[in-house]
């Protein structure tokens, strides 16, 4: 019998969901054993209920595809199977919180992909090489939920790990405005150039609540923990605009920052490529080895040649260089359905073993 621990991936059929399956097919922690999504897709082979909807260039793994997929919505069903799950829901909002909360209820730790939670004051954030102490909400939150084992923690927008993560080695210096524009790929909505084709030589200078999100998150990450709760952090001001670009992976943003106390490019980049987190200091299966990878080329970070940088949990950066009106601007990059979605949620979960919150059933 494997060691491994026993997951089940909430929401198994959609893209973030065949990413979880993926990134999870030799995992030496976890195994998927139980795949759940819609009443539409239950009792079928998951090979079935994703024929024509598969979304990725890497093959469906042979282990999944003939699991049957299960009603999400039978949470004490698919609960008993597993130590813990996954989810990524397409859902209403309050629909997912409830949802969520039902797993966490049976003693199931949720893993999640998706934005409901992300405000609730007890569930945990978490960039994992940024703010790993926030999981300590979730001692406050199974008080609240009344379960000994089950909880639910989150990770933030995918857009924000294109940036934040450049930010945070930065924080002594004291950022107190920062801009940035992001240009996010298709596969952030859940789409292929096949299924949106009027994507193709476009570019749409908008996303549905993308830009509060993209405001607003990174200060509860930055946040702190007092009496059960995030206390989200005062500065630095962000103001973004988020633009949907023609490109099927990688979210790339142009962040421009002010100081309160300006350090030297020199010392900037240093930061950067001399920045550890938890995860690698753990030496955590899914840690990229260089979290953050600056380039000295003028043309570089680009999409198609550094989206997939550690494995895609690398986040790169470039063109730093002093601004007119702010103190520096640069570019940075990062893989949103990867490092932004399913492999920001796996490595959260690593994170979670190794601190003992997720554990055998």
């Amino acid at each position: 019998m494997s060691d491994k621990l026993k997951v089940g991936i909430v929401g198994g059929t959609g893209m973030v969901g065949q990413r979880f399956i993926t990134l999870l097919e030799n995992h030496p922690w976890f195994e998927v054993v139980s795949i759940a999504a819609s009443a539409r897709s239950a009792g079928k082979t998951y090979e079935e209920a994703t024929s024509g909807r598969w979304k990725l260039t890497s093959p469906m793994p042979e282990k999944v595809k003939n699991i049957v997929v299960k009603d999400a919505s039978e949470v004490e069903k698919v609960a008993s199977e597993v130590d813990f799950v996954f989810c990524a829901v397409d859902m209403k909002k309050e629909e997912i919180r409830a949802l969520e909360e039902a797993y966490a209820r049976t003693g199931t730790p949720v893993v999640s992909n998706n934005s409901a939670h992300r405000w609730t004051p007890d569930v945990p954030m978490v960039i994992p090489e940024i703010n790993p102490g926030h999981i300590k909400l979730i001692d406050y939150q199974r008080k609240r939920l009344g379960t000994s084992r089950g909880f639910i923690a989150v990770k933030p927008n995918c857009s924000i790990q294109s940036y934040v993560p450049a930010l945070h080695p930065l924080m002594d210096y004291e950022p107190v405005e920062v801009v940035a524009c992001t240009y996010q790929a298709i596969s952030g909505a859940g789409k292929t150039f096949s299924d949106w084709p009027e994507m193709s030589d476009n570019v749409i200078p908008y996303i549905g609540g993308e830009e509060e999100k993209s405001e607003q998150e990174p200060l509860r990450i930055w946040g702190r923990l007092e009496n059960g709760a995030i206390v989200k952090a005062t500065s630095p001001v962000i103001t973004t605009q988020c633009i949907r670009v023609p490109v099927t992976d990688g979210h790339m943003a142009a962040t421009f920052v002010r100081f309160k106390k300006k350090p030297s490019r020199e010392e900037i980049i240093t930061r950067w490529k001399n920045f550890k987190g938890l995860p690698q200091e753990l030496n955590l299966p899914s840690a990229p080895k260089q979290f953050i990878t600056y380039f000295e080329e003028d043309n570089r970070p680009q999409t198609r040649l550094d989206r997939d940088i550690e494995n895609g949990m690398g986040v790169s950066v470039g063109r730093l260089r002093e601004d007119t009106i702010f103190d520096y601007k640069f570019i940075s990059l990062s893989h949103n359905t990867i490092r932004g979605a399913a492999g920001g949620g796996v490595l959260i979960a690593e994170l979670l073993k190794a601190e003992g919150y997720i554990t055998k059933k």
